[in-house]
């Protein structure tokens, strides 16, 4: 089943079930994966709506912060759980050692290449990106990795 299609079972479960918060979020989702569609005339693959999960998930946690630097926890409890609901669409997160490994990985090689500063940033997240798009913040990967390097 493509994740278009669990969406929309997603969306006629919170309908029957009445849950007007989680039905609110999912069909904000399928008007912002039915916008991308029209916009560019395609059907969209189960990764570019990742993408569109991603870039929404990234909106709200910056909400969230806009709310709590203003003192609104009412409504950053409610980004919270809107956060969550996309979450269920997204594919399983990557450990934290995981993604140590991996990052001490590139590292090494990159050192061993004699790659350094700005250019060993680029390559490094280039291959980071590919490998744990979607399954990892990559904010923090860009943290952890100019940690490292230096």
């Amino acid at each position: 089943m493509t994740l278009k299609q669990t969406l929309n079972e997603a969306i006629k479960e919170a309908m029957k079930s009445r849950q007007t918060a989680r039905l609110a979020t999912l069909r904000f989702l399928s008007a912002a994966i039915k916008q991308k569609e029209v916009d560019e005339r395609v059907e969209l693959n189960d990764q570019q709506i990742q993408q569109i999960i991603e870039k929404q998930i990234k909106q709200r946690k910056e909400s969230i912060a806009a709310f709590e630097q203003a003192g609104r926890e009412e409504s950053a409890a409610s980004e919270r759980a809107e956060i969550e609901v996309l979450s269920e669409f997204m594919p399983e997160q990557v450990s934290q050692d995981e993604l140590n490994a991996a990052i001490d990985a590139v590292v090494n090689e990159l050192k061993a290449q004699g790659l350094s500063g700005g250019q060993a940033m680029g390559k490094a997240m280039g291959v980071l990106k590919a490998q744990f798009a979607g399954r990892a913040d990559m904010a923090l990967v860009s943290k952890w990795l100019k940690e490292k390097l230096s």
